[in-house]
């Protein structure tokens, strides 16, 4: 892999206004980032105003950064099985298609939501639905379905899940794939040898197509192999192999996808910086 094509970052803060995050990505020296365009942790949500999108966009062109990415807010359950609340996603999610459209960002990660009390079959069937609402009348971003952990009632943990909910896509070309290390690590999928590496991605190319993976969320695990606990740490620092990071950063296959850490924060970028270079120092 060619250090001087590679698209690698950070979830980064938009703390400030939107625009930081590209300032932020800069002293990091990302090429590659990943944002919230509101507070994760609110339903109210308002479109951002020219000034600010003005101000985005002419520091991302004046930037190093090359893809960024958005990703969903967490309040979202498009797979519930209550009608009020998939309605309630939707609309939220039309939003951020929106908010994307305007800040000309190319893709949007989604989780893909829990299915609370309901069958997993219904959970994957309302998801799709809840995608194909909220791309009506709605051009611009791509959808990218992440993988999930399995903890608690979530979907998405298998590939077959995800393909399941793909299958019933009816917009095909405006959805594809994030694929999360940690996620899928602690779902049980094993990925930490050559050979082991192998045969993952081969399944994941049978049952997805990797060519529709168009993001990767680089994350080690706190937790060991088939806990399903969601917690990320950082890279060789918890329970995946070095191996399986070095596989994935030597991958030419990857070449155009975004990696971007979501790896545990503390007061300034020391953390994403160790991080970063951890990862760089890997490529062959």
């Amino acid at each position: 892999m060619n250090k001087s094509t590679l698209l690698l970052g950070a979830h980064l803060s938009t703390a400030g206004g939107l625009h930081r995050s590209i300032k932020t990505a800069q002293e990091l020296n990302c090429t590659a980032i990943q944002i919230f365009t509101h507070s994760n942790r609110q339903w109210a949500f308002k479109l951002p105003l020219l000034d600010a999108v003005e101000e985005f966009i002419a520091a991302k062109n004046n930037s190093t950064v090359k893809t960024i990415i958005v990703h969903a807010s967490y309040l979202m359950n498009p797979a519930s099985p209550d009608k009020d609340s998939r309605n309630r996603a939707v609309k939220m999610l039309k939003m951020e298609l929106q908010t994307c459209s305007i800040l000309e960002i190319p893709y949007l990660v989604l989780h893909p939501g829990s299915r609370l009390e309901s069958a997993t079959k219904v959970a994957l069937s309302n998801c799709a639905d809840s995608i194909n609402y909220s791309l009506e009348k709605n051009e611009g971003a791509k959808i990218l379905i992440e993988n999930m952990a399995g903890q608690g009632s979530t979907i998405g943990s298998k590939l077959e899940e995800l393909q399941e909910i793909y299958y019933h896509i009816e917009q095909k070309e405006r959805v594809g794939f994030c694929f999360d290390t940690c996620h899928a690590f602690a779902a049980g999928y094993i990925f930490t040898t050559e050979e082991s590496y192998g045969s993952f991605w081969k399944e994941f190319d049978t049952l997805l197509d990797i060519r529709k993976l168009h993001a990767i969320h680089i994350n080690d695990s706190l937790k060991p192999l088939g806990s399903n606990v969601d917690r990320h740490a950082h890279i060789g620092k918890g329970r995946i192999d070095l191996k399986a990071f070095e596989l994935i950063m030597n991958d030419e296959r990857f070449n155009n996808t975004a990696k971007i850490l979501e790896t545990p924060k503390g007061q300034g970028l020391e953390e994403d910086s160790m991080n970063l270079s951890k990862l760089i120092s890997l490529i062959k």
